[in-house]
């Protein structure tokens, strides 16, 4: 009986992990972000420190292996290997990010092992933040499924423009963990924490940390090209894709900023300059400005993926100056950079992915300027990196701008949780967003991360919409996420020394 009990519990740990995924987009039942994890502390409550570290591996295999399904659909689509080897790979994926649950589950026991306030009110909170900080720096990090972005829509999201996302992670875990107590102490008077958690939720709702700034409203065309990704990269697709986004935007001449997406141009910026120059032009004799992504290649042979800005701009005419270009700084393992390079790229043709070896832009870069607004840019995989975004906001930004091409996943749930990612960084910092895509999601948000304007995902088209900036700042945009380092080193420390006491 003692065995398959400790067979089942890995295996109920996994299906509750495998929950989480339902919190995120496109579902957002956000209450099981709260769930999940008390579930998981009541799981590991008085079992070993083995079987802790089990029993959190058990609960991330769940959440990753349904939460991250789409990378799957890159790595099978364009990895050019066998099914069995994409399958494996993916598992690796899933094995590794499944670490980090199962170390905060074994550190917990191991540290925290009495079942008392200390445990759940200081740990368990605190590991939790400590362990979703090292996923989101090791290896260059993966923040993605932060249990935080799950609120965007709850009334948990109004906590964001005090401490972002992780601010938010760290109020569900202390849910959690009263609701965890509570049920193991039967001290139901506990009940009030979430109350109150919820309560200020959403009293702070009613608070206005910016305020829009009607008269610098501008209007932006964002282009939807709907390009298939198999077929992008091929010479003899170059020109009418090229020429797809020409005519769109000639369409919408009128509007302030015209957005292609990320690297709309399938060519190397250095190979196009009669075009872009050609388009410069007719941008100035039509008083707006185009942004797009492209990539660039550097004499020493260094590629970047780049966004460029051409007509009304401070810049000038056009010349081919990378010093006025944005450089993506945080590439996609695997994608844009290949870590170990040298041993892997012989073993499989998805190692040598087009565009799969690119360098580093400068951590912090200047805005973009486009017809005398400032946008605060962000490549795709960027934009799920909250600290940098935040460093690369100034007091003259008006939008965040994010271009993507989530072409690679096809119809799964990962472009649909980019959105909701991408949400989170304008509410986070009390600016609109514009994230202009190939194929979806293209949208608009307003300063408190909702969806004013969208277009369908897989569909040529072109969405207009007027944005407007705004006045103030929020507190995390000024002062980030130090104090809950601080936080989380105090309740550590007190932690340990009530232990030793």
């Amino acid at each position: 009986m003692k065995k398959n009990l400790r067979i089942l519990r890995p295996i109920g740990a996994a299906f509750v992990g495998a929950s989480t995924t339902l919190s995120f987009a496109p579902y957002q039942i956000w209450p099981l972000a709260i769930l999940s994890p008390f579930l998981l502390l009541l799981l590991i409550k008085g079992r070993s420190t083995k079987s802790a570290l089990w029993t959190g591996y058990a609960w991330g295999i769940g959440q990753f292996a349904t939460g991250i399904s789409w990378v799957h659909v890159s790595i099978d689509t364009f990895g050019g290997m066998p099914k069995i080897a994409s399958v494996f790979l993916m598992a690796l994926l899933v094995g590794y990010l499944s670490i980090y649950s199962a170390l905060f589950a074994w550190s917990l026991n191991r540290f925290f092992p009495s079942d008392n306030k200390t445990r759940y009110f200081l740990a368990a909170p605190a590991l939790w933040l400590v362990f979703d900080w090292a996923r989101g720096w090791v290896m260059t990090g993966f923040p993605w499924l932060w249990l935080g972005y799950s609120q965007i829509d709850s009334p948990l999201a109004s906590f964001a423009p005090i401490g972002g996302v992780e601010l938010i992670t760290l109020l569900l875990m202390v849910m959690a963990a009263s609701l965890a107590y509570l049920t193991i102490m039967k001290q139901w008077q506990l009940a009030i924490i979430p109350l109150v958690i919820f309560a200020t939720g959403f009293g702070l709702r009613n608070y206005d940390w910016v305020t829009p700034a009607a008269n610098r409203t501008k209007s932006v065309a964002l282009i939807q090209g709907n390009i298939d990704q198999a077929m992008k990269w091929m010479p003899n697709h170059r020109w009418p894709t090229i020429m797809k986004y020409t005519d769109l935007s000639r369409e919408n001449w009128d509007a302030d900023i015209i957005i292609w997406p990320e690297a709309a141009v399938p060519a190397m910026e250095f190979e196009l300059p009669s075009f872009l120059r050609n388009l410069d032009s007719a941008a100035k004799m039509n008083h707006s400005a185009i942004i797009t992504g492209i990539i660039n290649k550097t004499e020493a042979g260094e590629y970047y993926n780049s966004i460029l800005v051409v007509g009304q701009t401070p810049y000038g005419d056009y010349e081919m100056d990378l010093d006025e270009r944005y450089h993506k700084h945080h590439l996609l393992p695997f994608g844009e950079f290949v870590p170990f390079g040298e041993l892997l790229r012989p073993l499989a043709p998805f190692f040598n992915l087009p565009m799969s070896s690119f360098s580093r832009g400068a951590y912090v870069q200047p805005n973009i300027i486009a017809n005398g607004m400032h946008l605060a840019p962000a490549l795709c995989y960027e934009i799920i990196f909250g600290e940098q975004v935040r460093q690369n906001v100034t007091d003259d930004t008006d939008f965040l701008l994010t271009l993507s091409n989530d072409a690679w996943f096809g119809r799964s749930i990962g472009p649909l949780q980019h959105m909701e990612i991408a949400r989170m960084r304008a509410l986070e910092l009390g600016l609109p967003l514009i994230r202009s895509t190939n194929n979806g999601v293209t949208a608009v948000t307003d300063h408190k991360g909702q969806i004013i304007a969208q277009i369908p995902q897989f569909e040529t088209a072109v969405l207009r919409a007027d944005v407007t900036p705004t006045d103030g700042t929020t507190w995390y945009r000024e002062v980030g996420t130090w104090p809950l380092y601080v936080w989380v080193l105090a309740c550590l420390g007190f932690g340990l020394l009530r232990r030793r006491q």
